[in-house]
């Protein structure tokens, strides 16, 4: 579990805490009475609108108070690797993805939820969307976590931007269409820039969206047989695009923007288009947001490959050491049901309601209407992701914006470092590549091959 212990150095810099039901900010968490659980999330907006809702919703109902920990999404992930490799049981509830969980269920690290499941015949596991049910289930066929939402990745603009510069987007961009797009829109708006992508160190922040551009531009982490690439023609020519795109016209500080700098780039108008998750389009376009009903959405842009959104969820997990499991079930059974999506629907909009996991949300009219810019996006770019063939070659293991091992964690973070510095001028791709060859080499050939 080489890539878990390398996660343990990162600093917790900062936390939020909001309005929900004994809300605690970062570095809290654990104890309480015996009606009380901790959860620990990411502080993504959709979990920001669940902590508003707790105290007047499921505590209200259940008599459970939640004590949240809010954290940015690296310092989060280093946190919970952290509680669960130990197993201290100050979590019960954690925010994990599909990337976690096939290997925190092999370590043993997570309960098991369907004797919840089968117990809880209202919370409609067969409605969850496919992909997701899979992605989160273990190699022992139990499921391990359920997912709070869904995404893929797609290609966001300000419509009426494009329409004052006299441009068209198509609905399946390539690259290069983008980046001759982002040139044009420099100043398209006072102190606009071109475009944002994520420049943030972190195999979950740069390499998500970077990954993905890897793949259609031919490269590949590694080939079938383990062999590192990353030094490879294929992955240094898409990481110098990325990386000269985002220098010429990507938004100020971004070196250091991640989803939520990105995010606010774009609400605020500094930026002309995004590339990046299909659930930042609940925000984009929510009730109140400054950009709302000017947004437009397409595809993933691609080069050699007819897709390259990714496949992610953000989802709930129950530490095997907690010992207020069927609390926590509670908890989950409620944040990820659908009457929880129409609680949103009917406090903060359909459009921020936390989609991408249940087909009985993309059937719900009020919905379609609400969210009616981004949804059918959304869905194309969801059934259009595999993760088992994203690229041009076959792949020793699955996964988009990430490779399906422990290790990986650790490589993608390390490698990171270097094209961060390169985006601010400090070092070259050429140099960040070479060293990411050797650390995957180290790390990761020499662990499968062997």
């Amino acid at each position: 579990m080489a890539g878990l212990g390398g996660l343990g150095g990162a600093a917790l810099l900062s936390s939020c805490s909001g309005a929900g039901g004994g809300t605690t900010g970062g570095g809290g968490g654990g104890g309480g009475d015996a009606k009380s659980i901790s959860v620990i999330m990411v502080n993504n907006p959709q979990m920001i609108d669940l902590q508003k809702l707790t105290a007047d919703n499921f505590t209200k109902d259940t008599g459970i108070t939640v004590n949240y920990t809010v954290l940015p999404e690296n310092d989060v992930r280093d946190k919970i690797s952290q509680e669960f490799s130990s197993q201290a049981g100050q979590y019960d509830v954690a925010s994990i993805s599909n990337y976690e969980v096939p290997f925190y269920s092999k370590l043993g690290w997570l309960a098991p939820l369907d004797d919840f499941i089968s117990g809880d015949s209202a919370f409609g596991q067969d409605d969850i969307l496919a992909p997701l049910a899979t992605a989160l289930t273990g190699e022992d066929g139990k499921v391990y976590a359920e997912p709070f939402y869904g995404e893929s990745s797609f290609l966001m603009y300000r419509k009426d931007i494009f329409e004052s510069k006299g441009l068209q987007m198509p609905e399946k961009p390539t690259w290069q269409e983008i980046a001759d797009f982002a040139a044009q829109l420099d100043g398209a708006a006072p102190n606009m820039k071109g475009i944002a992508l994520r420049g943030q160190p972190g195999w979950g922040q740069v390499f998500a969206p970077l990954t993905t551009v890897v793949n259609t531009f031919g490269g590949t982490w590694f080939d079938e047989n383990w062999n590192a690439q990353v030094n490879a023609p294929e992955f240094v020519e898409a990481t110098k695009f990325y990386v000269d795109l985002v220098r010429a016209h990507g938004e100020p500080g971004a070196p250091q923007a991640g989803f939520t700098e990105c995010l606010n780039g774009m609400t605020q108008s500094q930026v002309a288009m995004w590339y990046d998750a299909t659930s930042a389009a609940g925000s984009l376009d929510a009730t109140g947001s400054p950009v709302a009903g000017k947004m437009g959405y397409v595809a993933a842009p691609v080069n050699k490959t007819d897709s390259s959104g990714w496949l992610y969820t953000w989802a709930w997990g129950v530490q095997k050491a907690s010992k207020k499991q069927e609390d926590a079930w509670k908890f989950i059974s409620w944040a990820s049901s659908q009457k929880y999506e129409e609680l949103v629907g009917s406090k903060v909009g359909w459009a921020s309601v936390p989609a991408g996991k249940r087909n009985s949300t993309y059937e719900n009219t009020e919905y379609q209407q609400s969210a009616a810019p981004f949804y059918k996006a959304t869905q194309d770019a969801i059934n259009a992701a595999d993760p088992s063939n994203p690229g041009v070659q076959k792949r020793p293991a699955a996964g988009i914006q990430f490779v399906a091992v422990p290790e990986f964690a650790n490589l993608g973070t390390q490698v990171s470092q270097g094209v961060s510095s390169a985006i601010a001028g400090q070092t070259t791709v050429e140099k960040a590549l070479d060293d990411g060859q050797a650390l995957a080499e180290k790390q990761v050939s020499e662990v499968y091959k062997s």
